[in-house]
């Protein structure tokens, strides 16, 4: 079973990868990016001008005023439905400049399905063992977030937000560019690095982590080496949308710092993302959970 899980047979990537050959050309990759930039510059003001429109004066003004922060749930419902545009904007890209479908991105539906299933079912029994298994309790200890009658509410549209916002960054980075650079570059060190490194960069927020803000581009380096790997294992984005999906519910919705984005949180740590020493201390543990969470998916998809 060993020799499974750690097994680095790449063919079904092959199949992933195939529908992009045609048209690999890095000019196209690059003009693609450039093009995808643009329209999510383009499209993400008529978001608010939406909002406006739907919206009364007073809901509208405390949604716009806490954006920076995003103390509140429904700033943060936004925010993640916002990663739509990105489903759209490199649909259109792939539609337009490559010429085929976007669903290539993701690779056979059913099959996708089938494995991200797989997937989310072996993370809740590696979460629920964690769970299980001392010590117990948190130290220090969790503060209370939202009132649980109220995020049970914001539950559902919460899940599908979260779902668009991680489907929507593994179609750009585990799809899009994963897949181009492999039609053009058979080493991994190219189509799993490089976008990879993009995904870590990506966030980079030194306003946010402080002193820290490198540290979480590697862990985000990393985790992105993960999705890419267990895209190229399993030759869909399934298994990656699950692990992100997970991942972001349990760092969005169930326990997120004090702080900004904690507005769908059912409970909060006792620091902020800013708070250095504790972050710091934080994620060794974080970086243990995800290798763990890894080593579960490649077991569920084991052949």
């Amino acid at each position: 079973m060993l020799k499974t899980i750690f097994s680095f047979d790449y063919m079904a990537h092959d199949r992933f990868v195939a529908p992009a050959r045609e048209k690999a050309q890095l000019w196209r990759l690059f003009v693609g990016l450039i093009a995808t930039a643009g329209i999510l510059m383009i499209c993400s003001p008529l978001i608010w001008q939406f909002l406006y429109h739907v919206m009364s004066d007073e809901g509208y003004r405390a949604l716009y005023e806490d954006f920076e922060t995003l103390l509140l749930p429904q700033s943060v419902l936004v925010l993640l439905f916002s990663f739509g545009m990105i489903w759209i904007a490199v649909a259109a890209v792939v539609i337009g400049l490559h010429r085929r479908r976007p669903e290539t991105l993701i690779g056979p539906p059913t099959i996708a399905f089938l494995q991200a299933k797989f997937v989310i079912v072996a993370l809740l029994l590696v979460m629920g063992a964690l769970m299980a298994l001392p010590p117990y309790g948190h130290d220090p200890a969790l503060l209370d977030g939202l009132a649980f009658a109220q995020w049970l509410t914001f539950l559902l549209p919460a899940l599908i937000a979260v779902l668009i916002q991680t489907s929507a960054e593994e179609v750009l980075f585990r799809g899009y560019i994963q897949q181009q650079l492999a039609a053009r570059f058979a080493h991994p060190a190219v189509w799993m690095v490089f976008p990879s490194v993009l995904f870590g960069l990506a966030h980079y927020s030194p306003g946010t982590y402080g002193g820290n803000a490198w540290l979480v581009v590697i862990w985000a380096s990393v985790f992105g080496m993960i999705a890419a790997d267990l895209t190229a294992r399993s030759g869909t984005l399934g298994p990656a949308i699950a692990v992100h999906f997970v991942t972001n519910v349990s760092a969005l919705l169930l326990i997120a710092p004090q702080g900004e984005m904690s507005g769908l949180a059912l409970y909060q740590y006792p620091f902020t993302a800013n708070d250095e020493a504790a972050i710091r201390a934080f994620l060794p543990i974080d970086f243990a959970v995800m290798i763990v969470c890894w080593l579960a998916a490649r077991l569920a998809l084991r052949r």
